[in-house]
C-alpha cells in the first residue's frame, strides 16, 4: 500500500478545510449521517406497548378484582359473625386471644371488652388478607408482563421478518421475498401484498438495467464510429485548412457527447445502493485523482496540495474513484487566479497575478472518513449551491456554453455518494471557491 502523500503548507495558506471547525454555511446534499440509535429497552417499540398494555390491564384487573373480594369479605365477616351476650354477676371468662380481655368482670364490661375484641379479630383477619393479596397481585404481575412481553414477540415475529427482508431489498437486493407461512390472516395479507410490491419492482430495475446496457451500446456505437472517421478525415494530409478546422470542431463537439453519454450511463447506474463493498484506501483513491488532474492543473497554472491520511472505507473503488476525480476536477476547471504581491505586474496595476490553488485532503473520523477537496475560484452565493448538484447546471453558463464539461459532474458525485450511504456539503470560500466535504461511512 503507498504511503499517503504529504504536501507542506505554503507559508499564510488558510486554514486547511479538513479542520474540525464546524462551516458556518453549507449546501447540503445527500443524506445526513446516521445518529446513535437508542438502546432497546428505551425504544418505545411496538413489543414494549404492547407488553405495557397487556401487563397494565391485567394489573388493572387484578386490582380492581381484589378491591371487590375485599369489601366483600369485610361484609362478610361484619354480618356473619355471631354476637355474644353474658348475663349475671362475677361472670369469669378465660382469656385466649384477646389480650385486652377482663378474666373477671361485670357482664356489661365482659360483653364490651368481647366486642372490641371481634372488631380487632376481623380488623386483622382483613388486613392479612390484603397484605397477603397485594403480595400475589405483584408478583403474577411481573409474571404477566413477561408472559404479555414473550406472546408480543411472538405475535410479532412476521413484522420483523417483513423488516429484514425490507432492510435487504434496501440494499439493491430485490430478488428476495418474505414468502410468510401460518394462518391467513392480516400479517399474512400484508406479507404477500410486500412480496407482490417486490416482483414489480424487480421487474422494473430489470427492464431500466437491460435499458441502460441497450442505451449504452446503441449511444457509444455511432460516436464510436463518428469519432474514428473524424479522426480518419483529419489524419488526411491532402485536407483544406477549412476542412481541418470543421474536422476539429466537429470531434470536439463529438467527444463532448460521449462524455454526456458516459455521464447519464453512469449517473443512471449509480442512483442504485452499492451492495458489493470492500475495504478501500480513500487517501488513495484522493491521491489517484490528483495525479490524473496534475498535468491539467499545471497547464493552468493551479496549485494542487493536502495532506491526505490514511484511511479505510467499505465502498465500490472504481465509484469512490469517480467522486474524488470528479472533485478535484470541478476544482481545477472551475478556478481563477489570485492576486499576489511580486515581480512583473499584470495590465492595468495591481501586482502580478499567480495561479490559485486546489487542496484535497482525507483525515479519520469516529465511524466515518472524510475526504475534502477546497479550491479558490469564482464567488458562489450561499443560495446558488444547492442548484450545483442538479443535472446540467451551473454556476453563471449556459448549458451549451461551456467547455469544462457537460454539467453532471456534482450530479454523478451526490448519486455515488448517498449509494455509498454517505453525505456531501458544499460551503462557500470567502473571497471565491468551494469547500466540498464527503462524509463516507467506515
Amino acid at each position: 500500500m503507498p504511503e499517503p502523500t504529504r504536501s507542506p503548507e505554503p507559508t499564510g495558506s488558510p486554514k486547511p478545510p479538513g479542520s474540525p471547525e464546524a462551516p458556518r454555511s453549507s449546501g447540503v446534499a445527500g443524506s445526513a449521517e446516521p445518529g446513535r440509535r437508542p438502546a432497546p429497552w428505551l425504544r418505545p417499540t411496538i413489543r414494549i406497548r404492547l407488553t405495557l398494555l397487556y401487563g397494565g390491564m391485567f394489573l388493572m384487573a387484578g386490582i380492581v378484582l381484589l378491591a371487590i373480594i375485599y369489601f366483600l369479605a369485610a361484609d362478610t365477616l361484619k354480618d356473619g359473625t355471631p354476637e355474644f351476650r353474658i348475663f349475671g354477676d362475677n361472670v369469669r371468662v378465660g382469656n385466649i386471644g384477646c389480650p385486652d380481655l377482663p378474666s373477671v368482670g361485670t357482664a356489661g364490661e365482659i360483653n364490651a371488652a368481647i366486642g372490641e375484641c371481634l372488631h380487632d379479630q376481623r380488623t386483622l383477619a382483613l388486613n392479612t388478607f390484603l397484605h397477603r393479596s397485594l403480595i400475589t397481585l405483584v408478583g403474577l404481575a411481573v409474571v404477566a408482563f413477561a408472559f404479555g412481553y414473550a406472546m408480543a414477540g411472538r405475535v410479532l415475529a412476521p413484522l420483523g421478518r417483513i423488516t429484514r427482508t425490507a432492510q435487504r431489498v434496501a440494499g439493491s437486493d430485490l430478488h428476495r421475498r418474505i414468502e410468510l407461512g401460518g394462518p391467513d390472516d392480516e400479517l399474512k395479507e400484508l406479507a404477500d401484498t410486500f412480496d407482490e410490491m417486490l416482483d414489480r419492482l424487480d421487474r422494473a430495475f430489470e427492464s431500466q438495467r437491460r435499458f441502460v446496457a441497450n442505451a449504452s451500446h446503441e449511444l457509444r456505437t455511432p460516436l464510436a464510429i463518428n469519432r474514428t472517421l473524424l479522426e480518419v478525415q483529419l489524419a488526411d494530409p491532402g485536407a483544406s485548412p477549412e476542412l481541418a478546422q470543421l474536422g476539429k470542431t466537429l470531434l470536439a463537439t463529438n467527444e463532448r457527447s460521449e462524455q454526456l453519454v458516459e455521464g447519464l450511463l453512469l449517473l443512471a447506474r449509480s442512483e442504485n445502493k452499492v451492495v458489493d463493498k470492500r475495504p478501500v484506501d480513500l487517501s488513495e483513491v484522493a491521491a489517484q485523482a490528483v495525479e490524473q488532474m496534475r498535468g491539467e492543473a499545471q497547464a493552468k497554472g493551479v496549485e494542487l496540495r493536502g495532506v491526505r491520511q490514511q484511511v479505510f472505507v467499505q465502498g465500490n473503488g472504481v465509484l469512490l474513484e469517480r467522486i474524488a476525480l470528479n472533485l478535484v476536477q470541478n476544482a481545477v476547471r472551475y478556478n481563477v487566479a489570485v492576486q499576489g504581491r511580486g515581480a512583473l505586474p499584470v495590465e492595468g496595476g495591481g501586482g502580478r497575478r499567480v495561479g490559485g490553488w486546489v487542496e484535497v485532503a482525507t483525515e479519520p473520523r469516529p465511524g466515518c472518513a472524510v475526504l475534502v477537496v477546497a479550491n479558490t475560484g469564482p464567488v458562489v452565493p450561499a443560495y446558488e449551491v444547492e442548484n450545483l448538484f442538479e443535472p446540467f447546471r451551473r454556476l453563471r453558463t449556459e448549458r451549451t456554453g461551456s467547455d469544462k464539461g457537460v454539467g453532471l459532474g456534482l450530479s454523478i458525485v451526490r448519486s455515488v455518494v448517498r449509494a455509498h450511504d454517505g453525505s456531501i456539503t458544499a460551503e462557500p470560500r470567502e473571497g471565491g471557491g468551494l469547500t466540498m466535504r464527503v462524509v463516507l461511512p467506515q
